[in-house]
């Protein structure tokens, strides 16, 4: 990590008891090594390199006792800092007394000639944590300390995690709204019939009592004849508006195509409060709907079934049935809700009408 300095003796010009190297000297050090330490054997700090002072801001560590700043981890018998210089291979492992109590590693040498001892510190396997907890940037380092280049690698990684991030998320979004586009109407927002479909079979593996509604739009067509496509699907968008008003949120509602709403009751299988929703619904529908300036008038017929009026569910029966009800009511005036029963006539070949 750091420049390691070989366990010999560095004669340095100066007076004992005095500034342990020349300003010179010194700031080659500091460009060297800025995580260095210049001890004295009395066990004060003569000087701390600028990235080691960098990690206490608030703390002056020149003047201070090396032993109340660090823990020495390894060795951990030494109660004196003239001890250090007889460390077998002058390695180190020791930690900042208060926090973040930052792990380090260290490699300490004598200096002939002046009283004290160099010690050269690094991050070891702690360089990623300390370089959070100590905001770090390259210029901490020595240009030549591998340091530099695993931060480069982390940065590195560290942007390209987040540009993957950023693209998941994109695709994700992507993704859902593929899958919103693929199960619901794009003009009203509602279901469509692959929902319709999976609900069904869901609700019929389930024999979970549910209604079905089939609804029709009265006068619809001459709304576009003479009003055009836009009033057309202001109407759709409004129609679609009051089914969810009408409805609970665990309903279905489907737009089946055109002017074709199914609506699917989960848990709702009472024929006489269906009809009575029904109704309601109708008038709902048969309130004008401004356009524009203009007011647009449409109704609704209904045609309706139940889970519970068959031993076994089948949901394509079930549409069919709801479907001759729905002709009846068309049949019979419009504006209305019929509810299946045998006596009901087919559909026959005779189309619908508006």
């Amino acid at each position: 990590m750091s420049v390691e300095i070989e366990r010999a003796s560095l004669t340095v010009p100066g007076q004992a008891g005095g500034a342990v190297f020349e300003p010179i000297l010194r700031e080659a050090l500091d460009r060297l090594m800025p995580m260095h330490l210049q001890l004295r054997h009395s066990g004060h700090i003569a000087h701390a390199g600028p990235s080691l002072q960098k990690l206490r801001p608030g703390t002056e560590l020149r003047g201070r006792r090396f032993l109340e700043i660090f823990e020495l981890k390894r060795p951990n018998n030494l109660t004196r800092v003239s001890d250090l210089s007889r460390v077998e291979g002058g390695r180190l492992k020791l930690a900042f007394r208060d926090a973040p109590r930052t792990g380090l590693v260290g490699l300490v040498a004598p200096i002939t000639g002046v009283e004290g001892l160099i010690v050269n510190l690094s991050f070891g396997f702690n360089i990623i944590d300390a370089v959070q907890d100590h905001d770090l940037t390259g210029a901490d380092f020595a240009a030549t300390d591998l340091a530099v280049e695993m931060l480069y690698l982390v940065e590195a990684k560290t942007a390209a995690l987040r540009e993957w991030k950023a693209l998941n998320q994109r695709l994700q979004g992507a993704m859902t709204a593929a899958e919103q586009q693929a199960s619901s109407d794009m003009l009203t927002g509602l279901a469509n019939r692959r929902v319709m479909d999976e609900v069904l079979e869901r609700l019929t593996l389930g024999r979970t009592p549910f209604g079905l509604m089939n609804l029709d739009l009265d006068f619809f067509k001459s709304v576009n004849d003479t009003r055009g496509h836009a009033a057309g699907d202001h109407v759709l968008r409004c129609v679609a508006d009051i089914l969810r008003d009408q409805t609970r949120s665990n309903d279905v509602i489907v737009r089946a195509g055109g002017d074709e709403f199914v609506l699917i009751f989960v848990g709702l299988s009472d024929p006489k409060r269906l009809a009575d929703l029904g109704r309601r619904i109708i008038a709902r529908l048969e309130e004008p709907i401004p356009f524009e300036g203009d007011m647009c008038r449409i109704s609704g017929s209904i045609g309706l079934t139940v889970s519970d009026f068959y031993a076994a569910t089948d949901p394509e029966e079930m549409m069919q049935h709801a479907d001759i009800a729905l002709y009846t009511s068309k049949r019979n005036g419009r504006g209305q809700v019929t509810v299946y029963s045998n006596e009901l006539p087919g559909i026959g070949e005779a189309a619908r009408p508006d």
